[in-house]
């Protein structure tokens, strides 16, 4: 059995054959978006997660909080490559870090985000 992949054959049996939109509808779809700034934001919120080392520390630490040497050991990554991606995490309130005496032990700063990253690892996966 042959699947179609998404309109590769270069067939338009994807699109409307008549334009004629539902005023309704759009009107209804355009009240309920963001501004143009929370699109910005969440543009730049997503490009936190295009990293691979920082979505591995994102993937660790969904598992458990861990200091810096864990990551590092976890990851077989030096400590300053380690440090720099917590750095941008933590500037962009992903994780957040408790210092317990010379250690410091890192967490994901709330569920959210172990939840956008377990959902984008599910939809790939499918």
């Amino acid at each position: 059995m042959e699947m179609k992949d998404n309109n590769l054959d270069g067939k338009n049996d994807d699109m409307c054959e008549v334009f004629n939109a539902h005023e309704d509808v759009v009107k209804r779809a355009k009240q309920r978006m963001p501004s143009e700034d929370e699109y910005l934001d969440l543009s730049e919120f997503f490009k936190i997660f295009s990293n691979p080392t920082r979505l591995k520390i994102i993937s660790l630490l969904s598992v458990d909080d861990l200091c810096v040497c864990d990551i590092c050991e976890a990851l077989d990554l030096n400590q300053t490559t380690v440090s720099n991606q917590l750095r941008i995490l933590r500037a962009n309130n992903i994780v957040k870090f408790q210092k317990e005496g010379k250690m410091a032990r890192y967490s994901l700063t709330d569920l959210h985000i172990e939840m956008i990253y377990k959902v984008g690892l599910e939809h790939i996966l499918e």
